[in-house]
């Protein structure tokens, strides 16, 4: 006899769904979006259909090749200028 396992709980799905994405090295992060961020992100979400996960994994591989460069402090500057 074959037996019926009950389903899982969305907790439990979650739980097994987070286990998954670190076994393949992944890290979750979270924090709040101040109000220009989230304009920048909405534009970028509109125009590039990109996920929530593609988004901040760009956003700080981009921050990360503007410090190896020397140009955090232009990077910097330029969003205070420009209000973003």
């Amino acid at each position: 006899m074959t037996e019926k396992k009950a389903p899982l709980s969305n907790a439990e799905k979650q739980k097994r769904y987070r286990e998954r994405q670190k076994e393949g090295g992944k890290k979750e992060m979270r924090g709040y979006l101040s109000p220009e961020a989230l304009k920048c992100y909405q534009l970028i979400a509109e125009q590039t259909q990109w996920s929530d996960s593609v988004i901040l994994s760009n956003a700080v591989r981009l921050t990360y090749a503007a410090y190896k460069n020397g140009q955090i402090a232009l990077l910097n500057n330029w969003l205070n200028k420009h209000d973003l």
